[in-house]
């Protein structure tokens, strides 16, 4: 059994000041609306409604946390990048979502999730560097790899590889499917670290 298959819902907060006490380890996913992310949450948990995965993006506005142990927390944060979400309330959550990653003293790590067709767009840019700036580690996580065939798939990777070195910061690149599984032992291996779990 994986040891994330144990995670709960913990709590679901307007912004980071409802998040609870600062302390132990948290590891934040972030992305687009639609790169899949409450997907990618389900099946590193095997649970297949942990994150709702909505039809219509953008719509979860909410951070969501989930525990694993009494030290360590899985955090979900909005959707970003979302044509139909209002002006101000991106602007409003642009600046929370820099505040958490640059003050939350308990955050270990950050995992960006990319379509593979689309990496590197600009918001998602953004947040690498503002996770860089703040001496976190980053997984980009090239999710919907099963669209592509074998050869096209580890092309665009080692492209992504390279195009993560201009972040000058530990940014590491893996592919992901939620479909087939690929890349997940990968992301548990990257989190086992960041956890502390598994010795560097």
């Amino acid at each position: 059994m994986s040891y994330y298959s144990q995670v709960k819902f913990s709590i679901s907060a307007p912004d980071i000041s409802h998040l609870g006490a600062d302390e132990g380890i948290e590891i934040a996913f972030a992305g687009r609306s639609n790169a899949g992310k409450s997907s990618a949450l389900n099946k590193l948990t095997r649970q297949k409604g942990l994150a709702r995965t909505s039809k219509t993006p953008g719509r979860t506005q909410l951070i969501n946390v989930f525990t694993l142990d009494e030290t360590r927390r899985l955090v979900d944060l909005p959707g970003y990048g979302f044509a139909q979400v209002p002006l101000e309330i991106k602007k409003k959550w642009q600046k929370s979502l820099g505040e958490y990653l640059q003050k939350r003293e308990s955050i270990k790590g950050l995992v960006v999730l990319m379509d593979i067709r689309h990496p590197f767009k600009d918001l998602d840019q953004e947040l690498i560097h503002w996770a860089v700036a703040a001496g976190l580690p980053v997984l980009a996580l090239l999710t919907k790899a099963d669209k592509l065939k074998s050869g096209k798939r580890k092309q665009q990777l080692l492209m992504t590889r390279e195009a993560a070195m201009a972040f000058c910061g530990d940014v590491t690149v893996e592919v992901f499917s939620s479909l087939n599984g690929i890349g997940l032992e990968q992301l548990e291996q990257k989190l086992n670290q960041w956890f502390g779990l598994i010795k560097d």
